[in-house]
């Protein structure tokens, strides 16, 4: 008898085989002596969409708001059928005696495998893999230590009840809002609070009037003080700020304190999935989405980093007698770094990171034992790798350790601080560099108190107050994890979600409002909005992972208010008024065009719901290079074919008609036309001459 292991991806499922001993692949699975892996393609699984329930629901209308169904029902997703029947034969097989689930750890790897589950009606034993890397070390030990199924029903329930409430308040929410204005506008219980929160900056920033304000400099030898007042250096009185220059200037000063205190900065914790990614956007411009799908590969494919879409930043503490196998792995790659600390035995100088209590389902990403070969990265996956290793090799360093120097200068009743910090030792810092080299002078140093200095020079220096400014991704992440909105893994698509549905634009690496947005956030729902309302939504979705929730009185409670938010948009008395319409007409039912903004250029749609016609409006861009300014060229078809024009150079070249590449089909048929002809050999390389000289 066979296990049949269900992985979530087919690469997945390649390294299971490989570990598990399965050499014989199929379509659809690959078997062995002992397991029979398949595997999902992402999710083969969806919740039925209103048309499937009554047909009547293709066409959108208010009159039919809101559509709750008593249950909610599971469809087979199209696109991904023929793997799902696959699936399904598997399961009906007489060989087979329980099912392993291999899907992600995590709230939406328990949901892929469970209404495929479902769907096949499985009345056979499950067991559960959970394991947090796919090394062969980890799969072996993983699969010696499944786990009943049953011990994970409630991350299943709160899954479910995550899907659910997002249909019933997504769906219909955006249903009414698009019906009621007109225009394709979306909302949600976790994309709409996120939008609030960057209207409400853009308001503050729009709101925001300069001040002018000054601080006081004096300068004495090698001490160099500004004006302080309770904490406070800035004066906004110009005249204040100039009679505090004039007293001090020429003046005899007195040190009237000097104070030095030794501190030290504990090394950083490992990275949860929301601080790499805020980390991956401040350094290097990364996108949220951008550092998830990069991630992935470096745990999927190089099987260098522990899972990654955890929210922990801690280790559990059976991990200690891994630390010295996940050193040497990295030994080829960081010599200089990982030397020292074998020679210091492998010990962690930072034992806080231990803590059972404060991981939850998966540990904080670290490097895996896996020996990492730089080469075989891509200069994304090095950067990002790089900041993994280096914060899990802080771990192994000493505290930063450091003096500071606050002195207190008073000359004519005014008081001046200077400030100075020395360091003891580089400890932790000395793999990123990130000390400051000016901590090292000693200007300071032989002030004492009660000594009198001579004031050489005073200045004032002018100032203006800055608006705050708009939020990077980094930024944004940080306000949503504040206010619980989404998790680790659904942030990134969150953002995504946002700019796609363009109610707000990415420029230089900061996010605000398009016009569409700020009406958007005007016309929904007060509660909606609000993320602390969302917080808690996910607050109960967790603590029905937890077995401390009710998932039938959320979903309860997410059907009445549903029921409120649609009647709420079906009784608004508010206006809206496309940003985007142009004075294009639609050549087919003659409604104007809106604009929009697409991937590759802007676009014209028919702003008529119910006609789906569109043209481009901007050049296709190509994926050739321009010779001169090396931007993309654009692709135009004139009276003599296909060519390439660069705007800006105004460079045009014709487009060179490229042979086109044989797929694997047309490459059997080559051999096999050719494979009995006495005059070429049997490789497909001569098959390919011959196909050539055939053509001409």
């Amino acid at each position: 008898m066979k296990s049949l292991v269900l992985a979530e991806k087919p690469s997945v499922a390649r390294d299971l085989a490989k570990v598990l001993g399965c050499t014989s692949k199929k379509k659809h699975y690959i078997e062995g002596p002992q397991y029979i892996i398949t595997w999902a393609l992402g999710h083969l699984i969806e919740l039925k969409m209103p048309e499937d329930y009554d047909h009547k629901y293709k066409t959108w209308k208010m009159e039919d708001l809101p559509i709750i169904p008593e249950k909610m029902e599971l469809k087979v997703i199209k696109q991904t059928f023929p793997q799902y029947k696959g699936i399904e034969q598997l399961a009906k097989r007489n060989d087979i005696k329980d099912l392993i689930i291999a899907t992600d750890a995590g709230r939406e790897g328990e949901l892929v495998a469970r209404w495929i589950i479902k769907k096949i009606r499985w009345k056979k034993p499950v067991k559960r893999l959970w394991i947090s890397s796919y090394t062969d070390r980890a799969v072996k030990e993983g699969f010696r230590q499944l786990k009943p199924a049953k011990q994970y029903d409630a991350l299943y329930q709160s899954a479910v009840c995550r899907a659910e409430a997002d249909w019933l308040i997504g769906l219909n929410v955006t249903r009414a809002l698009t019906t009621k204005f007109d225009d394709p506008l979306s909302a949600g219980r976790v994309q709409t609070p996120t939008l609030g929160m960057i209207i409400k900056q853009e308001k503050e920033i729009q709101s925001f009037v300069p001040k002018e304000y000054w601080t006081v400099h004096i300068r004495a030898g090698s001490l160099e003080a500004e004006w302080e007042n309770r904490g406070e250096k800035r004066i906004f009185s110009k005249e204040k700020a100039q009679g505090i220059v004039d007293k001090a200037a020429s003046q005899e000063a007195v040190i009237k304190a000097v104070d030095r205190k030794e501190k030290s900065e504990q090394q950083p914790l490992p990275y949860d999935l929301t601080e790499l990614q805020r980390d991956a956007n401040r350094r290097f411009g990364f996108s949220a989405k951008k550092t998830s799908n990069v991630l992935q590969g470096l745990y999927e494919y190089h099987k260098v980093v522990t899972y990654p879409r955890t929210d922990s930043r801690y280790l559990t503490t059976d991990l200690t007698a891994t630390m010295a196998d996940r050193l040497q792995a990295l030994r080829a790659a960081y010599k200089d770094e990982v030397q020292p600390v074998l020679k210091q035995k492998v010990k962690v100088l930072a034992p806080r990171v231990f803590n059972n209590q404060k991981v939850t389902d998966h540990h904080a990403i670290i490097p895996t034992e896996q020996p990492v070969r730089l080469g075989d990265l891509s200069p994304d996956e090095m950067k990002l790798f790089d900041l993994i290793a280096k914060r899990f090799l802080t771990l192994f360093y000493p505290a930063y350790k450091y003096e500071t120097l606050r002195v207190t200068v008073e000359a004519s009743g005014e008081t001046f601080l200077a400030k100075e910090t020395t360091v003891i030792e580089e400890g932790f810092k000395v793999l990123t560099k990130q000390q400051d080299t000016e901590r090292n002078v000693k200007s300071l140093q032989h002030l004492k108190p009660g000594q009198k200095i001579k004031i050489e020079g005073s200045r004032l220096q002018d100032h203006l107050t800055e608006a705050p400014p708009r939020f990077t991704e980094s930024d944004l992440l940080a306000r949503m994890e504040k206010y619980g909105l989404g998790t680790p893994a659904t942030r990134a698509d969150i953002i995504e979600k946002l700019l796609s549905s363009q109610v707000i634009d990415r420029v230089d690496n900061r996010l605000f409002p398009t016009p569409k947005g700020k009406q958007l956030i005007d016309l929904v729902n007060d509660e909606l909005k609000s993320p602390e309302l969302t917080a808690k939504w996910e607050a109960e979705l967790e603590a029905i992972a937890r077995e401390k929730g009710n998932p039938d009185q959320f979903l309860q409670n997410i059907r009445k208010q549903t029921k409120r938010l649609v009647n709420e948009v079906k009784t608004s008395d508010k206006s809206y008024k496309a940003h985007n319409i142009t004075g294009t007409k639609c050549p087919e039912c003659s409604s104007l065009m809106k604009e929009i903004k697409g991937r590759d250029g802007r676009v014209l749609v028919c702003s008529n719901r119910e006609c789906n016609f569109r043209r481009r409006k901007d050049p296709k861009l190509s994926n050739r290079r321009c010779p001169q300014c090396h931007k993309k060229v654009e692709i135009h078809k004139g009276k003599a074919g296909m060519y390439f024009q660069c705007r800006p150079c105004n460079l045009v070249e014709k487009a060179e008609n490229r042979k086109k590449a044989v797929n694997k089909r047309e490459e059997r048929q080559l051999l096999k036309k050719y494979s009995n002809d006495e005059s070429f050999g049997n490789s497909l390389a001569d098959a390919l001459k011959a196909a050539m000289k055939d053509d001409k």
